[in-house]
């Protein structure tokens, strides 16, 4: 596993201290994917109820609150596969 993902599961993991209402994966290509769910955040590659696929920098930046996640989807650079509201309440979480 990549620091990338070791950090940026102990950074969901403060965000989502009650963990996720649903089932979701941040896939950052060459680095790895990151599950969300009821338990928290992990390191994984399971089925998701959405998939979130994002380049590091990108990935980074909306962990840091330097990029909204919404802005990041309308402007191409995060993409979004499956249920399109449990990407917004993620996004709501997140932003």
């Amino acid at each position: 596993m990549s620091e990338m993902i070791d950090a940026a599961v102990k950074a969901l993991a403060a965000k989502l201290s009650g963990g996720f209402d649903g089932v979701a994966k941040f896939v950052i290509p060459g680095e790895g994917a990151i599950m969300l769910d009821a338990q928290g955040a992990r390191a994984g590659d399971d089925e998701a109820d959405v998939t979130l696929t994002a380049e590091a920098d990108v990935f980074r930046a909306i962990l840091d609150g330097g990029m909204n996640p919404t802005m990041a989807f309308m402007t191409g650079k995060l993409s979004v596969d499956g249920n399109m509201g449990l990407a917004m309440k993620l996004g709501s979480v997140l932003g």
